[in-house]
């Protein structure tokens, strides 16, 4: 498997850009990417679900962001990506947007959007309640994708075993379409490697720049690991591509924070192994922003 530098991977970018990943090696991309827009239809490994390449995400500082938007500037921005015409909505119980998910469906075609939530539960009983919960707090019959949320420790595959298998259940009897994991540390995304028998989708943190609470380890130590599981057949989700703050500077954008948005892109389209990543929005603005980097990044 080549591998190329950093310097390497953001040739042409700015002096700035380039400085803040020189030395540090990262993955070549295998295949090219024939991703064009961030429009664009992609399917989710073996699951067969389609996304969108880019999706809307809920869940900035823990979903404050976006709850701070209030219902109604909430529904604008997400029928504002579905009119721009973005079809993936990424939610948690965690960030607490279930019931602004749900109003901000209302008017759009269930059938046309691809929605993905996670869960907590740590127990067979509480995972079974909570489906039914969600099915009512999102206003929808079928979870399209349902992850357990944040695993922390390399041993959830064990610690784990009741809830996957109320999950798996779950998929059996139509509740839920598929499932997978989020993790939040090294150790547990190693770990997912070889739990392709139960993960349909796989949530991961990803960006070239690696920042601590960014990414579960550096992006060298990352991408292989994706790369093998998308090989599997796995459906790969991106998150963390513009970090927390999107890279700004004290809330403040500058010119610098924007090539950074872009560098991001292109290293993340470049691996060729991330079917489609989501991105929390608070103003129609970033989204016109990020489906025109895209285009940049893939030109």
């Amino acid at each position: 498997m080549s591998i190329i530098t950093r310097r390497e991977f953001l040739a042409g970018a700015t002096a700035l850009g380039a400085a803040t990943l020189i030395g540090r090696p990262v993955l070549a991309a295998e295949t090219a990417s024939k991703v064009k827009k961030g429009t664009d239809l992609v399917t989710l490994g073996k699951s067969g679900i389609k996304s969108t390449v880019l999706g809307v995400g809920t869940g900035t500082v823990g979903g404050s962001e976006q709850r701070a938007l209030g219902e109604t500037g909430f529904v604008k921005l997400v029928h504002h990506a579905f009119d721009r015409g973005i079809r993936y909505i990424d939610t948690a119980e965690n960030y607490g947007t279930h019931e602004l998910v749900r109003a901000a469906l209302k008017g759009l075609p269930r059938d046309k959007i691809f929605i993905q939530t996670k869960i907590p539960a740590k127990r067979a009983s509480q995972a079974k309640e909570t489906i039914e919960r969600y099915r009512k707090e999102l206003g929808i019959e079928q979870l399209d994708t349902l992850l357990m949320h944040a695993m922390w420790v390399r041993t959830w595959p064990q610690d784990m075993r009741p809830v996957m298998d109320v999950l798996l259940e779950a998929k059996q009897k139509g509740r839920v379409r598929a499932v997978g994991i989020s993790s939040h540390n090294m150790p547990p995304l190693e770990a997912s490697v070889d739990q392709g028998d139960f993960i349909d989708v796989q949530l991961v943190r990803i960006n070239p720049f690696g920042v601590k609470a960014m990414m579960d380890g550096e992006p060298e130590q990352v991408a292989p690991l994706v790369q093998k599981m998308h090989k599997q057949g796995r459906g790969i989700i991106g998150m963390k591509i513009y970090g927390e703050t999107g890279f700004r500077v004290k809330g403040k954008d500058t010119p610098e924070s924007r090539q950074k948005r872009l560098d991001s892109l292109k290293y993340v389209l470049g691996l060729g192994c991330v079917d489609c990543f989501t991105i929390g929005f608070v103003d129609p603005k970033q989204i016109d922003e990020t489906l025109e980097l895209i285009e940049q990044a893939q030109a």
